[in-house]
């Protein structure tokens, strides 16, 4: 019943797939992985990731009044899980912890033979999808342990994204750092952790384990990749991305006193930053049907390069036979629209249905015939298309339970280039932080090993086909433009001189800044989807609809 030879440390990362607010299904998911740690890895040590037994982030979950005794009583029991390990000696994980009045976000240790300890979170990130400030007080102290003769600290997320705790624990006699993660991806997240985690290596001297959640909850989506750095700053070891993973890994202690490293399992490398964004959505969607109990989806397949990009994804995250597609034409649907379709439909195996709009299109027009003469030159027939065909979508998903995807790309979002309750109905949207070059780009990345997006749909101009040869350049800049400007305004949050500066035309500037402003109502009644960059149009956005701020 030791914790095994001294100077060294048998550890497991468990890299967990967890549900917000599922604390007995958390609480069992960590079960299975300390019995799997202590029987198949011998373990001394299991870290799980921040939080893990709520799931992150929980939010106003944290404000229910029975949710501390929950809480107490599962780590109780999770205690008494560890005190029948034959090899395991301490477990480490995440909780919400209620002390003095007080909710921190804190890390229990729990070490065989002795009363659970308590690590509280020191730096409390409140930028971004982050408010940890609204329901969590900051720890100040240092938190040791020795598990196998190895001397490590504890911290949490966003600790390490400053000096000062990792500082601290060296000083105070820490040799490895056990940091506990909820870090949602991002386009080079990946890089930025290692980059951060460096610098706290350079100022501390400390090896670091780095264990990261994975799934999705809502619009975030954990991409695990756990990681162990050596006190040099090299990256020893990375547990798989976007997947969950049991990653052991042993530290020992070599004869002149330095940390050295075993592995049982091979590294795993990065991924680029395309598969990277696509298994982010792929994941993203997959969680959200199946955390919220959706038997599968429907999809309003238009024969256009965005819907033709989520039926792959969807077909990747849910296999083809949950998910249903559905044409809908109108007078003006091109037959290549139809043909492309169906070819989607075929190369992925998914089933298709063709409803026409043309009959409820005409009753529309016929019922609002003394109020929309014809001729009046605005968008409210194309509207009406675009309703009917969101009318259709939404009766198939009251019938069958299914829910609707929406594919409005970030550049649409952006500009509002879409219409409430017709082409945004749906209940998520896997494309919804993809600008629309980047479509074109996650389009050709679908078609590496065969094409299940027809060539003639990447190449042939994007159009809404809700009026005669009709082409989105008709009403917006192109979207090599468009993109390039909303990236600037949006991520960079650059002015209208800045836009101009950067050598974009005044007109188009403000035409862009315009559209972006007048829309946010429309955002806000818009479907959650998968954030894929460092400023999601979502809660990482938050700007008033009625405003009279005027851009300089």
């Amino acid at each position: 019943m030791t914790s095994g030879p001294r100077g060294e440390l048998r550890l497991v990362l468990g890299q967990l797939n967890l549900l917000v607010g599922d604390i007995a299904g958390n609480c069992q998911k960590m079960e299975e992985a300390i019995a799997q740690a202590d029987h198949h890895h011998q373990a001394d040590l299991i870290l799980f990731s921040e939080l893990s037994l709520i799931g992150y982030p929980p939010e106003d979950l944290l404000l229910r009044k029975g949710l501390p005794q929950q809480v107490k009583t599962s780590l109780e029991y999770l205690d008494r899980v560890l005190q029948q390990c034959a090899t395991l000696s301490t477990l480490v994980f995440g909780v919400p912890w209620w002390a003095d009045g007080e909710c921190y976000n804190a890390a229990v240790i729990c070490q065989r033979g002795k009363a659970p300890r308590f690590y509280y979170k020191q730096r409390l990130p409140n930028y971004g999808v982050f408010d940890e400030k609204r329901y969590f007080s900051e720890g100040t102290e240092t938190v040791l342990l020795e598990v196998g003769g190895i001397c490590c600290a504890v911290s949490l997320c966003e600790d390490l994204w400053h000096p000062g705790v990792a500082s601290r624990a060296s000083a105070a006699g820490a040799e490895l750092m056990l940091n506990l993660n909820a870090s949602p991806f991002h386009h080079q997240k990946r890089g930025e952790r290692e980059a951060v985690i460096r610098q706290r290596i350079r100022e501390s001297g400390l090896a670091v384990v780095y264990v990261n959640q994975v799934g999705g909850q809502d619009e975030l989506v954990f991409d695990g990749g756990s990681m162990l750095f050596a006190p040099n700053g090299a990256l020893v070891a990375s547990a798989p991305e976007f997947l969950p993973a049991l990653y052991p890994v042993t530290v020992t202690r070599g004869a002149e006193g330095g940390i050295g490293y075993r592995l049982e399992q091979a590294s795993h490398p990065a991924l680029d930053s395309e598969e990277a964004s696509y298994r982010a959505m792929v994941l993203g969607l997959r969680d959200y049907v199946e955390k919220n109990h959706f038997p599968g989806v429907i999809i309003g397949l238009s024969g256009g390069i965005d819907s033709a990009l989520t039926l792959a994804i969807a077909v990747e995250a849910l296999g083809p036979q949950r998910v249903e597609a559905v044409t809908m034409p109108s007078r003006y649907t091109a037959a290549m629209s139809l043909e492309d379709a169906a070819q989607e439909a075929k190369t992925l195996g998914v089933e298709l249905k063709t409803i026409s709009i043309e009959p409820g299109f005409q009753a529309l027009l016929s019922m609002l015939a003394t109020e929309l003469p014809p001729g009046e030159g605005d968008a409210t027939e194309e509207n009406l298309q675009a309703r009917v065909r969101g009318q259709i979508l939404m009766a198939l998903s009251n019938r069958s339970g299914k829910m609707v995807l929406t594919t409005g790309n970030k550049s649409e979002m952006a500009v509002g280039y879409a219409t409430l309750y017709g082409d945004m109905v749906g209940g998520y949207n896997a494309i919804k932080d993809l600008y629309k070059t980047e479509v074109y780009r996650m389009a050709l990345f679908c078609n590496r090993q065969r094409e299940v997006i027809p060539q003639r749909v990447i190449d042939r101009p994007p159009s809404a086909e809700l009026a005669p040869d009709q082409r989105d350049s008709d009403s917006l800049p192109p979207y090599s433009t468009l993109d390039a400007i909303l990236r600037l305004y949006i991520e960079e949050q650059g002015s209208r001189a800045t836009l101009i500066d950067a050598g974009f035309e005044a007109a188009v500037v403000d035409q862009v800044i315009r559209l972006v402003d007048r829309n946010e109502y429309k955002r806000r009644q818009s479907a959650p989807g998968v954030k894929l960059t460092r400023l999601a149009l979502g809660r990482d956005r938050r700007y008033p609809i009625t405003s009279g701020y005027r851009h300089l």
